[in-house]
């Protein structure tokens, strides 16, 4: 199953992404979905009011999750791009809300900076309350994957040791276009890639996260309780532009895809900010 959340005249809903219509299930968003005890049965035997899937609006998957937890330095090629040893335990760090745009959005790049990445990332979306969980608990409350590009302006995060002022600008982080339910995707690792203006800037497997999924809602379980519709962006594969010699970045008018095998894709062009 798909779902989504998309706009229209009469604000956001839920839908069911099938084969022919996206069907509204009579929620706000995909969060007010999750928060169901019964959502996937209800999202199921969804019978709303249709749309057609040409001309979608997306708004981001979870346009307000509680939370967005980033995870750092977790594709094995990625950690020795930057110089960097694997790690004992998962880089962690956070995004706010303001910083997530649909998957066809426009991309906005901030006028403070001109070196700003791209970075495509799988991305758990948690659809049961869960806290200090076992591998089994924490597999029970993967609700489905998403595409996330977490855009990083590296000027920013390399100001000090702490991640969050360069991962977190407003407009940056286009998140969708949905989630797929685990039953829908194959075992073993998915490709994800970037292509920016034609070109393939990263190509890897998700079978190469030194943390998967379930080690994630593990891991981060024991430290707060992940509630439905929280989201998870698992880490960036290697081919970042801030990695490249010379480095490269986004600019004004660029167009990315963020891609992962089975789940979606992301669809962006990159546009200036606006002066104030």
């Amino acid at each position: 199953m798909r779902l989504a959340t998309i706009r229209t005249a009469a604000g956001n809903r839920a839908v069911r992404v099938d084969a022919t219509a996206a069907v509204e299930t009579g929620e706000a968003d995909v969060r007010a979905l999750l928060e169901r005890p019964d959502w996937a049965e209800h999202a199921a035997a969804a019978a709303g009011p249709s749309h057609a899937l040409d001309g979608l609006d997306y708004a981001p998957l979870v346009p307000s999750p509680e939370k967005i937890i980033c995870v750092g330095l977790n594709y094995r090629d990625h950690v020795l791009e930057m110089g960097n040893k694997l790690p004992d335990h998962p880089t962690v760090f956070a995004k706010f809300a303001p910083a997530l745009v649909g998957a066809h959005d426009d991309i906005v790049l901030p006028r403070v900076s001109t070196a700003i990445d791209w970075e495509v990332e799988l991305t758990v979306v948690i659809g049961r309350p869960v806290r200090h969980a076992t591998p089994e608990q924490a597999q029970a409350a993967i609700a489905g994957y998403t595409v996330l590009n977490d855009v990083s302006v590296r000027d920013y995060q390399r100001r000090t040791s702490q991640f969050l002022q360069g991962k977190t600008f407003e407009r940056s982080t286009p998140l969708g276009p949905w989630l797929v339910t685990p039953d829908e995707l194959p075992d073993g690792g998915w490709e994800v890639s970037t292509v920016l203006d034609g070109e393939t800037m990263q190509r890897s497997s998700t079978a190469e996260l030194v943390f998967n999924p379930v080690d994630l809602v593990v891991y981060l379980s024991e430290i707060v309780t992940l509630n439905p519709g929280d989201v998870i962006a698992t880490g960036t594969p290697g081919g970042v532009g801030h990695a490249r010699k010379p480095p490269r970045y986004l600019t004004d008018g660029a167009e990315l895809v963020t891609r992962i095998e089975g789940i979606g894709e992301c669809r962006n062009t990159c546009r200036l900010e606006a002066a104030s």
